[in-house]
């Protein structure tokens, strides 16, 4: 019965697997901060696998060596002051080593200042508003036809099928690669929060506050997000969609949009 269960989890979990790409560990991203944050993941990760280990290991090796099959007799002191020093001590250096790098990163995300393009970003139920600063350029960006008929009941359309389902939309967020690009996120309705793995980037949306964060792309390509705020029934069909292009490219289209204006 064990035998079977397992096999049957296994085979879950490949069918899983073959249906759907999935990582266990975060991805590294595509802009200066998000390497960063993937560094500071990793560096974190390795030193509580280290704590792990040694913790662990002299559990183990206490409860072997000082077994009472051995004939080992308890100590009968009450406490340490050596030992309680050294287990103080040691989670207090661990914490500074940690903490120092997390700092300066944690400084650089709220450092917005001297941006190459400034884009407002507003959440609205359930799509997002995008106005790029000192340009006429504006425009909504909702969920794709594509994506909106297959979900509607009875469609007979396979959501399989269609390409990027629920992470498409009709007009993607376009911006430079290589520029630093300052959003100012708000909402208009209820509170949504702008998440884009892939920039290491979630910041929320709140109605009549207008909060502030930065990126830099450094590779082209197109990078997908959704809504991570539960801001009504619609809040899984609140993609988000940016493209990253050449600068010369984006020029083109900056110009192109503002001429269809």
């Amino acid at each position: 019965m064990i035998r079977n269960l397992f096999l049957g989890l296994l085979g879950l979990v490949l069918a899983s697997t073959a249906e759907a790409e999935w990582a266990i560990n975060m991805p590294k991203g595509v802009t200066d901060l998000s390497l960063e944050t993937y560094d500071l993941h990793m560096m974190v990760f390795w030193w509580c696998v280290a704590i792990g280990i040694g913790v662990f290991g002299v559990m183990i090796y206490s409860l072997i060596k000082h077994r009472k099959s051995r004939g080992v007799k308890p100590a009968t002191f009450s406490h340490s002051t050596t030992a309680e020093v050294i287990w103080t001590a040691i989670p207090v250096v661990i914490l500074v080593l940690m903490a120092v790098p997390t700092a300066k990163t944690m400084v650089r995300m709220e450092d917005s200042r001297n941006p190459d393009l400034t884009i407002v970003v507003t959440g609205y139920q359930w799509k997002w508003h995008y106005k790029y600063q000192d340009t006429d350029v504006a425009f909504y960006s909702s969920l794709a036809r594509s994506s909106l008929e297959a979900r509607r009941k009875e469609s007979g359309i396979d959501p399989f099928s269609v390409p990027n389902y629920l992470l498409e939309v009709d007009k993607p967020l376009v911006i430079p690669r290589g520029a630093k690009v300052r959003l100012l996120v708000t909402a208009n309705d209820v509170i949504h929060s702008w998440y884009l793995p892939a920039f290491s980037m979630k910041k929320d949306a709140i109605p009549g506050i207008i909060n502030e964060t930065w990126f830099r792309a450094n590779e082209t390509g197109t990078y997908r997000g959704q809504c991570a705020e539960l801001c009504g029934k619609d809040h899984g069909y609140m993609p988000i969609v940016v493209e990253v292009v050449e600068p010369k490219a984006f020029d083109a289209w900056l110009s192109s949009s503002a001429t269809e204006l």
